[in-house]
């Protein structure tokens, strides 16, 4: 890749959003940037979040500063040694509140990321018993994608963390052909073990991607505890809109 690219990828939590990143920053062009919302979010809604002061202190309240620096390339050497071309920011839905301007959406090349909301509350339910509409973000990622598309005039690429973990080659060689940038075999795996660039909140979230070197085979569905059962129901709709357009 000779010019610079910025990749946004939209994600909900639980969705593979971080080994998606390890195969981006495995690349030898590439830099990343995990969640660059998640101070911000923290600071305006006053949430409870594991490590949050950390998270705070670690991270940018100003969602302006956080925006220029999305549509900055990085001037130091990613984690290869080699100057970045290919600036990969791994963006959570559910911390883009409905304040944080979007205009900027239009410069960059975006992709969704959607799991289905079964397997996200299965796994979201390990770490926390009760999330919320809010907490997993299906239907603010559905509402960005609306307004990312208006902004750039076409719908931006889906890819469903199911088809993934089931062909990890054919499904990013789409991918990147859909974002318009070269495939680099070397997406498929990535050394094990923490990287500089994870979030401080790593260790409480990562401990199975550090372990990792590639993604893994699909799993069988996990059950999902009945309370859970609802709001899996309630997020369907809007999973199921971004699904009809997802890379098959």
């Amino acid at each position: 890749m000779s010019e610079n690219t910025i990749v946004a990828m939209w994600s909900g939590p639980r969705n593979i959003s971080t080994a998606m990143m390890r195969a981006f920053e495995n690349r030898a062009d590439a830099a990343v940037w995990d969640e660059p919302f998640y101070a911000h979010y923290l600071h305006t809604t006053g949430l409870d979040h594991p490590m949050r002061d950390d998270v705070i202190a670690a991270g940018e309240t100003d969602a302006g500063k956080v925006i220029e620096r999305c549509l900055t390339m990085p001037e130091r050497p990613n984690r290869h040694g080699n100057a970045p071309t290919l600036w990969f920011q791994k963006h959570m839905t559910v911390h883009m509140r409905p304040a944080i301007p979007l205009d900027w959406t239009a410069s960059v090349r975006s992709f969704f990321l959607i799991r289905r909301p079964e397997a996200v509350l299965a796994s979201y339910h390990d770490r926390r018993a009760d999330p919320t509409m809010a907490d997993v973000g299906f239907e603010r990622q559905a509402e960005l994608f609306d307004l990312i598309a208006a902004r750039q005039g076409t719908r931006p690429p889906v890819v469903d963390s199911d088809t993934v973990l089931a062909a990890p080659e054919r499904t990013l060689r789409a991918l990147c052909d859909a974002l318009g940038i070269a495939f680099d075999p070397a997406m498929l795996s990535w050394p094990a073990g923490p990287r500089s660039d994870d979030g401080v909140w790593a260790p409480h979230w990562y401990a199975s991607v550090d372990t990792s070197t590639r993604f893994a085979a699909p799993r069988p569905p996990r059950p999902l505890p009945e309370h859970l059962l609802p709001l899996a129901r309630a997020c369907r709709p809007h999973y199921e809109k971004l699904a009809e357009y997802a890379l098959s």
